[in-house]
């Protein structure tokens, strides 16, 4: 069973930089995609981005590409997503997640692709 855990969430200005955390126990996170959704009341949950098990595939949302930037040190059980140049539109509670199946090669944003999810970590950007 992978359990995640966001982290990093928080207020911000616009224009400035957030960094979120994913943490996974109970299971070797370095064999999982992870993606990064994010869902604000009312709406649908929104895909982010994607990394691939090795950290050497990643795929982002045309909302954020060239802002945010997703990796992962495997030594540490962590995926990151670093947040620059933040508007007041990226104001979302944000979540982790990753396929049920290990080394999932497919640069998924479908949302049911994804098994595991964390709690959610909230970031807010004022104008």
């Amino acid at each position: 069973q992978v359990q995640l855990v966001e982290s990093g969430g928080g207020l911000v200005q616009a224009g400035g930089s957030l960094r979120l955390s994913c943490g996974a126990s109970g299971v070797t996170f370095s064999r999982y995609r992870v993606g990064w959704f994010r869902q604000t009341p009312g709406k649908e949950r929104e895909f982010v981005a994607t990394i691939s098990w090795n950290g050497r595939s990643t795929y982002y949302a045309d909302s954020v590409k060239g802002r945010f930037t997703i990796s992962r040190d495997n030594a540490q059980n962590t995926v990151y997503l670093e947040m620059n140049s933040l508007k007041p539109e990226d104001t979302a509670v944000y979540y982790c997640a990753a396929p049920r199946r290990q080394y999932y090669s497919d640069s998924t944003d479908r949302e049911y692709d994804y098994e595991y999810w964390g709690q959610g970590t909230q970031v807010t950007v004022s104008s």
